[in-house]
């Protein structure tokens, strides 16, 4: 199946700048497996684009073709697909505006643009079609950007922070002090995990829910042996339990190869059965999160162990039943 030209030309480029002695049509054409003719086509709509390429000619009339690095004045340490490369990712870190670190992404971003001619540009701008980030329930920080330049206030220099919270169970919003540690960005959200002084411990707060937050002149002490990484270690995702639990699931065939696609867990098992089916085995901390995750799987998943999540499972399927109108009976 031939290459989508957008495709082949994306990676002619990597090829143009890493091959500082240059590289021919003929071995372009054989690599991408197609006609010298394209090659050449491709090569005159970088060229008109405005990319810095450059043809040599060796001895015998051989002409090699690259990447010219230097008539790439880009002030970056960065060489030339590379500096590309972080352009067309530009999108991956969009969920951050609003938080200190937008600005200097978007510095960053304005003096890579400044390095291509408007035609090259406009021809880079066509590789970012070739990818697209959905961002379905991902949170919105435009408006939160002072709320998140006090909370990393609080944690670069050690102040309590005063926030105003409206937990999904209350009905008014609340404020008290808190020791900001840390912000951890899962799943389109950023979280914030501090010291709640009023609970005497380790708590996340989701800072969608934070309807403001206010430094404090107060230090505290930083947590000498406190590390995020850590402490979300045994978390199948951002909420902690308080036990070490084993977990082990029954995926179906239809399921089991998209199971196996992906990093759950650092503890995740999984065993593959003769039927096609799958077994995933995963040591947490709780199972709040692990549930949910679960239930998504509809009847392509069971629960083996722990029975407790055997039988939580089973209330939240009655319960699901029950608000369809189906008769909730289990029979033995």
């Amino acid at each position: 199946m031939e290459e989508p030209p957008l495709v082949r030309q994306w990676i002619m480029l990597r090829t143009l700048c890493a091959r500082h002695q240059g590289v021919t049509v003929a071995d372009l054409a054989a690599e991408r497996a197609v006609s010298e003719r394209t090659i050449r086509r491709d090569l005159e709509t970088f060229r008109q684009a405005g990319f810095p390429l450059t043809e040599t000619t060796e001895d015998h009339g051989r002409k090699k073709w690259l990447i010219d690095a230097t008539k790439y004045q880009s002030g970056l340490a960065f060489a030339f697909d590379e500096a590309i490369a972080l352009y067309l990712a530009r999108h991956l870190v969009e969920p951050l505006a609003g938080t200190p670190f937008w600005e200097a992404i978007q510095r960053a971003f304005r003096k890579i643009h400044a390095t291509f001619s408007d035609g090259a540009m406009k021809h880079v701008d066509r590789f970012s079609g070739m990818f697209h980030h959905t961002a379905i329930g991902a949170g919105d920080y435009s408006k939160k950007t002072a709320i998140i330049d006090e909370l990393m206030f609080g944690i670069e220099n050690h102040r309590a922070v005063f926030i105003t919270y409206r937990s999904l169970r209350s009905t008014e919003p609340v404020s008290y002090p808190i020791r900001p540690y840390g912000l951890v960005y899962h799943r389109g959200s950023l979280y914030l995990v501090g010291w709640a002084e009023d609970h005497q411990q380790v708590r996340h707060w989701k800072v969608d829910r934070m309807e403001d937050a206010k430094a404090d002149k107060v230090e505290f002490p930083p947590p000498e042996d406190f590390n995020l990484q850590d402490h979300l270690a045994q978390s199948f995702g951002i909420f902690q339990g308080d036990g070490e639990v084993h977990v082990k699931i029954h995926f179906s065939a239809e399921v089991a190869r998209y199971v196996q696609e992906s990093h759950w867990h650092a503890s995740q098992k999984f065993t593959l059965q003769a039927d096609g089916s799958l077994i995933a085995e995963f040591d947490l901390d709780g199972t709040e999160e692990i549930k949910s995750w679960v239930l998504g799987f509809g009847h392509y998943a069971v629960v083996l162990e722990p029975e407790e999540l055997r039988e939580e499972m089973l209330r939240e399927l009655k319960t699901s039943a029950s608000q369809y109108g189906l008769s909730t009976t289990v029979e033995n």
